[in-house]
């Protein structure tokens, strides 16, 4: 009987394990349209709730329907000009991933990055909302730093891009209960109806620690804070602050303010 050789055992791992990676491999490969579907559905589902277009029995399947009224765009953050379409697909545009490119970001000095995103994109998405033509909406991603991780959400200004539609986080890793309550839908409605720029168009949007006392005027600049998470709502005060400025979307909103009141 031929003796079995010391080193069979080991082949027969190395062929397991080439085997259980390949078929890994494979399932990958064939999830991922599937994976960038539900990521994109994601994403609608996330834009239409922040515009209040989406309800508790909207289904999956009536998604794409509602997206309809939207358009995708690009538009370069510095100019605050729209970008076309020949030039950057709103379809493709990946801006997260841009954020890592040198050639499409670049770093922010800490005295200038109060929201804690560290590189700043050159383009960004941007959602119009239309109803017959006209402008609605217009919904805006936004991120930023809160107590203990990055916080990201969409922003949905009325057609007067100056007062809040309606907000929506949907990825973070706030404390459950305190700051995870930023996407709560009681506290998120909070927002709806209140003024991010004052008379002079400085951003003017607080959030308050704890309920807010403001009255008259005061009060449509500032909404609830989050009970027991006063560094997360400070972070949330400092995203706003951030994206709504000169750094930001201030010189899309300022041009188009500019470009609507032309048409009107």
């Amino acid at each position: 009987m031929a003796k079995e050789s010391f080193f069979k055992p080991f082949y027969s791992v190395l062929v397991l394990a080439f085997v259980c990676s390949f078929l890994v491999s494979l399932a990958s490969v064939g999830l991922r349209p599937l994976q960038e579907n539900n990521r994109a559905l994601e994403r609608k589902k996330n834009i239409l709730l922040a515009a209040g277009l989406l309800h508790g029995d909207t289904k999956d399947k009536d998604i794409d329907t509602l997206f309809a009224q939207v358009e995708p765009r690009i538009i370069d953050l510095a100019t605050g000009a729209f970008v076309s379409p020949k030039v950057i697909d709103p379809k493709t545009f990946d801006q997260s991933a841009s954020t890592n490119d040198p050639q499409l970001s670049q770093p922010l000095p800490k005295d200038k990055d109060i929201a804690g995103v560290r590189r700043l994109e050159k383009y960004s998405l941007v959602y119009l909302v239309k109803d017959k033509g006209k402008l609605k909406e217009i919904v805006l991603p936004v991120r930023g730093k809160g107590l203990w991780s990055t916080m990201y959400g969409y922003v949905a200004l009325d057609s007067d891009l100056r007062t809040i539609d309606g907000i929506a986080f949907y990825e973070h890793g706030e404390t459950p209960g305190l700051g995870g309550e930023i996407e709560n839908p009681a506290w998120e409605a909070g927002w709806q109806g209140k003024k991010i720029y004052d008379d002079e168009g400085k951003v003017a949007i607080k959030v308050a620690k704890g309920a807010s006392k403001a009255k008259g005027k005061a009060a449509s600049y500032e909404v609830d804070g989050l009970s027991g998470a006063t560094l997360t709502g400070n972070g949330v005060q400092r995203l706003f602050h951030f994206w709504f400025d000169d750094q930001g979307f201030k010189p899309f909103l300022e041009r188009l303010r500019g470009e609507e009141g032309k048409n009107g």
